[in-house]
């Protein structure tokens, strides 16, 4: 279904704030901080790393600002503590997970604030349905000396991408 909540002259102002700062120090940052944190899920659901408390903090906990709210496709709202554990009792139980990042977009940059969209590409996810799918994602940063990358992650926000691309793929990854 085509977007109709805007015209075309919309999408070329949009395009254009992209480009000026797609290829910034700040979309670079926050391209590897979102490719970080997919590798460390991936790593972690499939056991691939030691279960221990200092692999959590530096894979995962010390990423996220104190206030950080996930909103999964399903639409229910999840605290960082609801998903801290969650994510430390998926530890070694999906050992075929994977998960590809790709159309990582700086949207904006404001103060020390930074809006991204991305979408998250997931294969043999046990804990989706279905199992191979993918999500549009749009998240929040600020800039923070302490966490990893020097971005802390406020907010996300998934939806399924369409059922037809879901279909279509690509899972060769």
């Amino acid at each position: 279904m085509p977007n109709t909540n805007h015209d075309s002259s919309d999408d070329r102002e949009i395009n254009r704030d992209v480009r000026r700062v797609e290829s910034s120090e700040t979309a670079n940052r926050v391209r590897a901080e979102i490719e970080a944190l997919h590798e460390f899920f991936v790593s972690w659901f499939t056991g691939a790393v030691e279960n221990d408390d200092d692999v959590f903090q530096r894979g995962f906990a010390r990423r996220f600002d104190p206030g950080f709210v996930l909103v999964p496709p399903a639409g229910t709202l999840m605290s960082l503590p609801r998903l801290t554990r969650a994510i430390r009792e998926g530890y070694g139980q999906n050992p075929d997970f994977r998960i590809a990042i790709r159309e990582v977009v700086l949207r904006r940059e404001i103060g020390d604030l930074v809006l991204v969209t991305y979408e998250e590409w997931q294969r043999n996810a046990k804990a989706s349905t279905p199992a191979d799918n993918g999500r549009a994602a749009t998240a929040v940063f600020k800039a923070d000396r302490v966490a990893p990358g020097g971005l802390a992650w406020l907010h996300v926000h998934e939806c399924w991408l369409p059922r037809e691309v879901m279909a279509a793929g690509p899972y060769d990854f």
